[in-house]
């Protein structure tokens, strides 16, 4: 069981909690971002594509060995800030596969998966196949964005260090525990600034969209072409803010709502998971006569707050590593029967399947090493909101968030508390995604996602303005819509894609 290809935005959730001074995201107009800092030198750049190495231990790569011969990797230089743009630069981790018919080529398809943390030197290739009609006419590219994986991955705590830190309590009871918690939460910032301090205030989405639009300048093409998946959809709507007059064919899937602070954000979160579990549950019973349900869930993760149970390898499965491992399960139906095998065996006092499970949510490989991907996702999350709660604040919302979810209720609202204590302050409240000018954006929403609910591909084309968003709707499971199997979405993405067809608004796949 590995990874899924995008993980949610919200926080350190399940691991005590999973969803800069950062640069100003400035203004553009119908100037296609000629008021945004520019890259300066690192603009006339070559890149030097060679074979790509084995993934290193911050990627969160399922194989650990390299990508096969039709990938090359390149490393572009960006300015470490914008503001200076010929002064330090970074290294930003490249991957591409050349498209395959060069006589119709369009140009560079530039893909994020999610996370915000996810490494794309790792992921596009485990996943090239679904993309393998897109790749005739595109080069396939990937990156891994600033302060992730080969792209001066934050890091913050040692393995040791983060397997205790997710398995410990994170829905406190008790002033004490309220306490230990902030406690963690300020060692895990102090941890943060002591080893990536340099980093951390460069981070943010406005840098990762800069860093695209240089991309695209280096890779030679006049429009970026762009698929982002989750927290890529984010990111892809700050692109098209930033420099409307260079999008080309943009297409968002598992839509991040860029209208909501992380209050609204973890709400809605907490009811997709919510509506997800349900799904479950309806489809179990049809086929399985050892369905949990809801109660039996609650009720284990109760007893797992009380006392853990075996895990294999002398680690135990805790409520908080639990709660990871049924989060992550329900990003696919593909986790569904692992869900069912999981509860079932950690009521028998066996926690390996739910254990793996929370593992690959945390980014944690089958050898203890962790990737980057939380770290990242901290990091950049704190870079870009503002907001920072106290323990005070949680509490008062507690109650609310218990009747969005009652599973996944309290562990979201205590998420909140990610970036409090952070080293440096966030950019906004939320994201400007307006993109006055830009050619049309599809932006596909899956009325079952957990992590995105399908609310936010409405919310994304409304802030992307009149005649840029065009929504699609997925009547289907899981997180994101693309990769699900469904016929009907995948041809009518393909066609925006390849021939630039807009599908017609409102357009239902089932």
């Amino acid at each position: 069981m590995g990874a899924v290809s995008s993980s949610l935005r919200v926080g350190a959730l399940l691991s005590a909690v999973l969803l800069a001074v950062a640069t100003a995201s400035g203004c553009s107009g119908g100037d296609g971002g000629a008021s945004t800092p520019g890259p300066g030198a690192s603009a006339n750049q070559k890149l030097d594509w060679k074979s790509c190495p084995a993934p290193s231990t911050s990627e969160d790569s399922e194989s650990g060995k390299p990508p096969g011969r039709d990938w090359e990797c390149a490393t572009l230089r960006a300015p470490l800030d914008y503001a200076d743009p010929d002064g330090e630069t970074i290294g930003i981790a490249l991957i591409r596969a050349k498209a395959t018919d060069q006589a119709h080529r369009i140009g560079s398809l530039i893909f994020n998966f999610g996370g915000p943390g996810g490494s794309g030197v790792s992921t596009l290739p485990a996943f090239a196949e679904d993309y393998r009609t897109l790749r005739t006419r595109y080069d396939l590219v990937s990156f891994d964005p600033r302060g992730v994986g080969r792209s001066a991955a934050v890091t913050c705590l040692n393995d040791k260090q983060l397997d205790a830190y997710y398995a410990a309590d994170a829905t406190p009871s008790t002033k004490e525990e309220e306490k230990a918690l902030v406690g963690r939460v300020g060692d895990y910032a102090e941890a943060c600034r002591k080893n990536s301090g340099k980093i951390l205030p460069h981070v943010g989405t406005t840098n990762a969209a800069r860093d695209m639009d240089l991309m695209r300048q280096v890779l030679g093409d006049d429009k970026l072409h762009y698929f982002g998946v989750s927290y890529g959809t984010e990111l892809g709507g700050v692109y098209a803010h930033l420099f409307p007059g260079r999008v080309g064919r943009a297409l968002l899937d598992g839509v991040v709502d860029p209208a909501s602070d992380p209050v609204q954000s973890a709400l809605a979160q907490a009811a997709g998971f919510q509506l997800a579990l349900g799904n479950y549950m309806a489809s179990c019973v049809k086929t399985s006569d050892n369905c949990p349900t809801e109660q039996q869930i609650v009720a284990l993760l109760d007893r797992l707050g009380k006392k853990a149970v075996p895990g294999g390898g002398g680690r135990d499965l805790t409520q908080s590593l639990a709660m990871g491992g049924i989060a992550q399960s329900l990003y696919s139906k593909d986790f569904w029967d692992y869900l069912t095998e999981g509860v079932e065996d950690a009521e028998n006092g066996d926690g390996k399947v739910l254990l793996t499970l929370g593992d690959s949510m945390n980014g944690r490989g089958p050898d203890g090493k962790y990737s980057s991907l939380q770290a990242s996702l901290n990091a950049i999350t704190c870079a870009d909101f503002a907001q920072r709660y106290t323990a005070e604040e949680v509490e008062q919302k507690t109650a609310e968030f218990r009747k969005a979810s009652p599973v996944f209720g309290e562990f979201m609202a205590w998420s909140l508390l990610q970036c409090t204590g952070w080293p440096v302050k966030g950019e906004w409240q939320t994201p400007d995604v307006s993109a006055k000018g830009s050619a049309p954006i599809l932006v596909v929403g899956n009325t079952g996602d957990p992590a995105t609910p399908y609310e936010g591909a409405h919310k994304m084309a409304q802030e992307l303005g009149p005649g840029v968003g065009v929504v699609m709707t997925y009547q289907g499971e899981g997180h994101g819509a693309y990769d699900s199997g469904n016929a009907c979405v995948k041809s009518a993405a393909d066609a925006y894609l390849l021939q630039g067809t807009v599908p017609p608004a409102h357009k239902v796949c089932s």
